[in-house]
């Protein structure tokens, strides 16, 4: 046992993150981070205490705030490489997070033990809204099973069921059911990781944003890649990009990449920055605010609040702004409508409102990621553009 555990301690980056993929020194999957955290959670728990004990302890301790902050406001964890998006996914997290929930309330620390047993009520919340489909599915999405829409040739209904099943039981066998869940308060936060997974995590005004600012090609784009609201349906805004070289089924042959992403006129040829393999350079950020450069001499400015996202382009030129609007998750057509500077898309009582300084149009083009479908549109400014995202109740 200790000599596999000295091989894969050999495997994390300055964060304590696990990098799973030995292919490639960036591209890490955010899920395979977690997999080996759980494990090494489990063998704590069950009494491990080798020679390795407190390295492991420590980094536990450490990964789990930074993936409190990775998080999602919908309880998700972060999008990024493969095997994501599937039911299994949150409940990995209840593993960990009951883990520290112990540590802590052992230590007398009962505000960050409560914050751990709020953040897995959202993790099981998600879980839940999935598991309670009819008919039930490993994928989130509404696709029929059969279709394997989403999936990778790994990713099989059976397969992933008993992981769901076998993740919510080693969070059981964790769980002090004694420790209180504090009030889980949408917090002001932010965490940039390192190169190796290219991600950044905005948290403000009950609104979640995640970046990708180096995308593995054959799993996401670049750009801004989720929008989420609390209790807001994950995907009516945006939960992950979208990619042209997919390694998971999408049923069509027509594939393209789309992110919430910047672009230009450029002798008379639309170029959206998600197209770009050049990567985005993060210049400054916080809970609230961020600065991003963009390949083709594009600078973003994003303000979150509680009212939404606003995003001011600059470059030279016609600035334009990549909208895809979800229309389709395999079972359920949204209601998109458009209106000069007005984009709606609206689905199981909720409105995603894109609201842009220049005119919004439709690119007659069509996305596809693990969630469903997204019609293209974009919104166009000379020189600037400025932009307000919302997610309202209806």
């Amino acid at each position: 046992v200790e000599l596999q555990i000295e091989n894969q301690l050999h495997r994390l980056d300055e964060n304590g993150m696990y990098m799973d993929n030995i292919h490639h020194d960036a591209h890490q999957p955010i899920v395979y981070d977690l997999v080996p955290r759980y494990l090494f959670t489990l063998l704590l728990h069950f009494g491990y205490k080798g020679k390795y004990f407190e390295r492991i302890d420590r980094i536990l301790r450490e990964t789990a705030l930074l993936t409190l902050k990775m998080q999602s406001v919908t309880g998700e964890i972060a999008f990024g490489g493969r095997s994501n998006q599937f039911v299994h996914n949150e409940p990995m997290l209840g593993i960990i997070f009951e883990f520290e929930a112990a540590r802590y309330a052992r230590e007398g620390d009962f505000e960050t033990a409560g914050r751990f047993k709020a953040a897995i009520a959202r993790a099981i919340e998600i879980t839940e809204y999935w598991l309670t489909k009819d008919p039930i599915s490993h994928i989130k999405n509404r696709f029929s099973t059969e279709t394997r829409y989403g999936c990778e040739k790994y990713a099989y209904f059976d397969k992933y069921m008993i992981t769901t099943a076998s993740h919510l039981f080693s969070a059981y066998l964790v769980c002090d059911e004694s420790i209180p869940m504090g009030d889980f308060v949408d917090r002001d936060d932010c965490f940039m990781t390192s190169r190796h997974f290219h991600k950044l995590f905005m948290s403000s005004g009950g609104y979640f944003l995640e970046f990708d600012t180096d995308a593995d090609p054959h799993y996401d784009s670049s750009g801004l890649g989720r929008v989420h609201r609390h209790r807001a349906p994950s995907p009516i805004c945006l939960s992950l990009p979208c990619t042209d070289t997919p390694k998971y089924k999408l049923c069509t042959e027509n594939k393209l990449r789309a992110s919430l992403c910047p672009g230009i006129i450029m002798d008379g040829e639309e170029l959206f920055t998600c197209d770009s393999d050049e990567a985005i350079e993060v210049i400054s950020y916080s809970s609230d605010k961020a600065r991003l450069k963009y390949p083709l001499g594009i600078r973003a400015d994003y303000n979150i609040s509680e009212n939404g996202v606003l995003v001011q382009v600059t470059g030279d030129g016609k600035i334009l702004h990549m909208l895809p609007a979800f229309s389709f998750d395999g079972e359920s057509v949204t209601q998109i409508s458009i209106c000069n500077n007005i984009l709606e898309v609206a689905y199981e009582g909720w409105i995603c409102r894109y609201t842009a300084s220049g005119e919004i149009r439709d690119l007659g083009k069509t996305a596809r990621n693990r969630n469903g479908f997204y019609k293209l549109f974009c919104a166009e400014g000379n020189g600037s553009l400025d932009l307000k995202i919302e997610i309202i109740k209806l």
